[in-house]
Protein backbone atom coordinates (compact mmCIF):
# COMPACT_ATOMS: atom_id res chain seq x y z
CA UNK A 1 0.00 0.00 0.00
CA UNK A 2 2.98 2.39 0.86
CA UNK A 3 4.53 1.64 -2.46
CA UNK A 4 0.98 2.69 -4.84
CA UNK A 5 1.24 5.88 -2.45
CA UNK A 6 4.41 6.54 -3.31
CA UNK A 7 3.94 5.59 -7.11
CA UNK A 8 0.97 7.93 -7.24
CA UNK A 9 2.78 10.96 -5.39
CA UNK A 10 5.40 10.78 -7.73
CA UNK A 11 3.42 10.81 -10.82
CA UNK A 12 1.60 13.68 -10.04
CA UNK A 13 5.20 15.46 -9.39
CA UNK A 14 6.15 14.49 -12.26
CA UNK A 15 2.93 15.55 -14.29
CA UNK A 16 3.13 18.84 -12.46
CA UNK A 17 6.81 18.79 -14.13
CA UNK A 18 5.41 18.39 -17.46
CA UNK A 19 3.74 21.56 -17.33
CA UNK A 20 6.40 23.98 -17.05
CA UNK A 21 6.03 28.08 -16.68
CA UNK A 22 8.22 30.18 -15.20
CA UNK A 23 8.72 34.29 -15.28
CA UNK A 24 11.25 36.44 -14.10
CA UNK A 25 10.15 39.78 -12.96
CA UNK A 26 11.65 43.11 -14.81
CA UNK A 27 8.84 45.96 -13.45
CA UNK A 28 5.83 45.93 -11.00
CA UNK A 29 3.53 42.91 -11.07
CA UNK A 30 -0.65 44.23 -11.20
CA UNK A 31 -3.59 42.23 -9.77
CA UNK A 32 -4.43 39.07 -11.66
CA UNK A 33 -6.37 39.12 -14.75
CA UNK A 34 -8.62 36.75 -17.00
CA UNK A 35 -6.23 35.60 -19.59
CA UNK A 36 -9.00 35.92 -21.83
CA UNK A 37 -8.14 39.72 -21.47
CA UNK A 38 -4.39 38.78 -22.29
CA UNK A 39 -3.43 39.82 -26.28
CA UNK A 40 -0.44 38.09 -28.05
CA UNK A 41 1.73 41.06 -30.13
CA UNK A 42 3.92 39.77 -32.50
CA UNK A 43 5.77 42.75 -32.46
CA UNK A 44 5.62 46.09 -29.66
CA UNK A 45 2.52 47.58 -29.95
CA UNK A 46 2.66 50.80 -30.99
CA UNK A 47 2.46 53.55 -27.89
CA UNK A 48 3.83 53.04 -24.62
CA UNK A 49 3.78 50.16 -22.57
CA UNK A 50 5.52 48.98 -19.35
CA UNK A 51 7.15 45.53 -19.57
CA UNK A 52 6.15 43.20 -16.12
CA UNK A 53 8.09 39.87 -16.32
CA UNK A 54 10.17 37.27 -19.33
CA UNK A 55 8.09 34.32 -19.31
CA UNK A 56 9.29 30.70 -20.33
CA UNK A 57 6.97 27.75 -21.04
CA UNK A 58 6.18 24.61 -22.79
CA UNK A 59 3.81 22.62 -23.95
CA UNK A 60 3.25 20.05 -21.66
CA UNK A 61 4.79 16.24 -21.87
CA UNK A 62 1.88 14.57 -23.72
CA UNK A 63 0.55 17.49 -25.89
CA UNK A 64 0.83 15.71 -29.43
CA UNK A 65 0.82 17.31 -32.97
CA UNK A 66 1.92 20.50 -33.87
CA UNK A 67 -0.51 22.70 -33.79
CA UNK A 68 -1.88 21.47 -30.39
CA UNK A 69 1.86 21.99 -29.26
CA UNK A 70 1.59 25.81 -30.49
CA UNK A 71 -1.57 26.71 -29.19
CA UNK A 72 -0.96 24.99 -25.69
CA UNK A 73 2.40 27.72 -25.62
CA UNK A 74 0.69 30.63 -26.51
CA UNK A 75 -2.28 29.45 -23.75
CA UNK A 76 0.37 29.23 -20.84
CA UNK A 77 1.98 32.52 -22.04
CA UNK A 78 -1.39 33.40 -21.59
CA UNK A 79 -2.56 32.13 -18.45
CA UNK A 80 1.14 33.10 -16.71
CA UNK A 81 0.59 36.81 -18.23
CA UNK A 82 -2.53 37.17 -16.39
CA UNK A 83 -0.94 35.53 -13.08
CA UNK A 84 1.00 39.10 -13.38
CA UNK A 85 -1.33 41.77 -14.33
CA UNK A 86 -0.16 41.90 -17.63
CA UNK A 87 -2.96 42.55 -20.21
CA UNK A 88 -0.18 41.80 -23.13
CA UNK A 89 2.71 39.14 -24.52
CA UNK A 90 5.34 39.96 -26.69
CA UNK A 91 5.68 37.09 -28.53
CA UNK A 92 9.38 35.89 -28.94
CA UNK A 93 9.24 32.69 -30.09
CA UNK A 94 9.34 29.00 -29.75
CA UNK A 95 12.21 26.31 -29.91
CA UNK A 96 11.33 22.62 -29.82
CA UNK A 97 12.68 20.28 -26.96
CA UNK A 98 14.60 16.95 -26.74
CA UNK A 99 14.10 13.94 -26.51
CA UNK A 100 10.69 11.81 -27.97
CA UNK A 101 10.27 8.11 -27.79
CA UNK A 102 12.26 5.47 -27.58
CA UNK A 103 12.95 1.73 -25.89
CA UNK A 104 14.88 0.55 -23.27
CA UNK A 105 15.83 -2.96 -21.87
CA UNK A 106 17.05 -3.50 -18.64
CA UNK A 107 18.46 -7.28 -17.10
CA UNK A 108 19.55 -7.97 -13.67
CA UNK A 109 19.89 -10.93 -11.60
CA UNK A 110 21.48 -12.17 -8.04
CA UNK A 111 21.62 -14.43 -5.31
CA UNK A 112 21.23 -14.46 -2.01
CA UNK A 113 22.25 -17.34 0.11
CA UNK A 114 21.16 -20.70 -1.64
CA UNK A 115 18.49 -18.84 -3.59
CA UNK A 116 19.44 -16.91 -6.80
CA UNK A 117 16.52 -14.67 -8.98
CA UNK A 118 16.61 -12.63 -12.10
CA UNK A 119 14.75 -10.41 -14.31
CA UNK A 120 14.18 -8.96 -17.49
CA UNK A 121 12.27 -5.38 -17.68
CA UNK A 122 11.29 -3.28 -21.18
CA UNK A 123 10.02 -0.06 -21.17
CA UNK A 124 8.73 2.29 -23.93
CA UNK A 125 8.80 6.23 -23.65
CA UNK A 126 5.84 7.24 -26.23
CA UNK A 127 5.57 11.19 -24.93
CA UNK A 128 6.38 13.59 -27.50
CA UNK A 129 9.12 16.02 -27.81
CA UNK A 130 8.02 19.81 -25.84
CA UNK A 131 7.88 22.85 -27.77
CA UNK A 132 9.06 25.44 -25.30
CA UNK A 133 7.65 29.12 -25.65
CA UNK A 134 8.79 32.35 -24.18
CA UNK A 135 7.43 36.40 -24.57
CA UNK A 136 7.73 39.24 -22.75
CA UNK A 137 4.41 40.16 -20.31
CA UNK A 138 3.65 44.21 -21.01
CA UNK A 139 0.96 45.89 -19.67
CA UNK A 140 -0.68 48.65 -21.76
CA UNK A 141 -2.09 51.38 -20.51
CA UNK A 142 -4.76 51.78 -23.95
CA UNK A 143 -4.69 48.78 -26.47
CA UNK A 144 -5.04 49.63 -29.88
CA UNK A 145 -8.07 48.00 -31.46
CA UNK A 146 -7.36 44.23 -32.45
CA UNK A 147 -6.93 43.45 -36.35
CA UNK A 148 -9.43 41.00 -37.44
Amino acid sequence: MAGLLRCLALSGLLLLGACASSHMLTGTPRPPISPEQVRIYYAPPPGAYEEIALLDVSSGAFTYGEQNKNNAVIKRLKKEAAKLGANGVVFGGTARGYGGGGVNVGAGGGRIGRHSYGGVGVGVDISPEQKYGHGTAIYVPNPPPEQP
